[in-house]
């Protein structure tokens, strides 16, 4: 197989649903990424892009992303929808792409706009058209799972999971803190200042806050009621963003004279029970790391995407020699998960914090609605 390479990748700024970026379609976003790629890396050969996509206004999206960044429209593009884990997923596919000989270069990463989020409409002739909360067809979430139509079936599979584990409040808002501290540390010190693209000017992470507290923490209400755990600082909250990324293979780069960032070791999908989404990201970064004959403790960084405190916890339980070189820079719980993208910026913040720890191999995982997880593997070149 073909070795395959991450030449650069990039993101924009993460901000909050109904925030700056509120009026600026996934497209656009996804655009600026494609064009700044083109130049910074001198793409003269593009043999497709693959987005991911999770609440947009459907359609193929990259396909319209492309177009907008003004790339020749002989380029191939699709959009993916593997919800939480889109962006991780359509750098799986363009791995395998390049790896099996089909083209020497692809982009690959995700966009979403959660303020654009569009409400539908089910067909009045679908079973389903009664069962949404209004009886009258309307929704914004899909459905994941048979027989589950709750529009927080993630928050719900998350609280079922800290319940099944014996996972406490306490616990929960501790990874809160440490994510916020962690990504109130990256951004004094511009850690990724390079990685993010400006977008209309805007240029910062606006979820993150410095003062973030245990005490604050502890007054905040419980999102599902008496007897459970998570709060509005335990789960993420709803972002928009952008995080695409360049791969290659290691014939190109060679006949470039490109000097790559990483060289991606391995890639993994894997399914589990969909009511029990959190567990998706340790379980497939446990089967990729098995396959490769690796273990935690041998990996300089690990990348999970926290969409509730209970994915660190679960971690942090496991493996606690780990703790320090999980999320170094922050997770979502800091800067929000603006859900198709949330992949491609594992993979930004996996590059900077192996670049943190002097190199090494590093891997990402996130675990997406329906019970999925994606989980990518790659080592920092010297």
């Amino acid at each position: 197989m073909e070795p395959v390479y991450v030449v650069k990748a990039l993101r924009t700024p993460i901000v909050k649903k109904n925030g700056v970026f509120r009026s600026l379609p996934p497209e656009k976003l996804g655009a600026v990424l494609l064009q700044t790629l083109q130049r910074d890396c001198g793409l003269k050969q593009i043999d497709g892009i693959i987005g991911g996509n999770a609440v947009g206004t459907g359609g193929n999206i990259t396909r319209l992303t492309a177009l907008m960044a003004g790339l020749d429209e002989g380029i191939p593009a699709y959009t993916v929808d593997m919800q939480c884990a889109s962006a991780a997923a359509a750098l799986d596919l363009a791995y395998s792409k390049i790896s099996s000989g089909q083209g020497d270069v692809w982009l690959a990463g995700g966009m979403e706009s959660s303020s654009l989020q569009p409400l539908r409409v089910y067909a009045s002739q679908d079973e389903r058209y009664r069962m949404t909360p209004d009886q009258d067809g309307k929704y914004y979430t899909a459905q994941f799972a048979p027989g589950d139509m709750a529009p927080d079936t993630m928050l719900r599979g998350a609280e079922r999971v800290a319940a099944q584990e014996g996972i406490t409040r306490e616990e929960l808002e501790e990874w809160a803190l440490i994510s916020h501290r962690r990504a109130a540390g990256a951004a004094a010190k511009n850690l990724l200042q390079d990685s993010i693209v400006p977008i209309e000017g805007w240029q910062q992470d606006d979820g993150i806050r410095p003062r973030m507290s245990a005490a604050l923490l502890k007054r905040l209400p419980l999102l599902l009621g008496p007897g459970t755990t998570l709060t509005a600082g335990s789960a993420c909250t709803i972002n928009d963003g952008a995080a695409f990324a360049v791969l290659a293979s290691e014939g190109y780069v060679q006949r470039q004279g490109i000097k790559p960032m990483a060289r991606i070791l391995g890639v993994a999908s894997l399914g589990g029970n969909p009511v029990e989404s959190p567990r998706g990201a340790m379980r497939t970064a446990d089967v990729l790391l098995k396959r490769l004959g690796l273990t935690y403790e041998e990996l300089q960084a690990i990348e999970f995407n926290e969409a509730f405190a209970v994915i660190d916890v679960l971690f942090a339980r496991e493996h606690p020699a780990c703790k320090e070189r999980y999320n170094r820079l922050g997770g979502a719980l800091a800067y929000g998960h603006p859900y198709g993208a949330s992949g491609a910026i594992l993979l930004v913040h996996l590059l900077e914090s192996l670049r943190l720890a002097g190199g090494g191999r590093g891997i990402l995982s996130i675990a997406g609605a329906g019970g999925m997880g994606e989980a990518i593997v790659l080592e920092l070149m010297k």
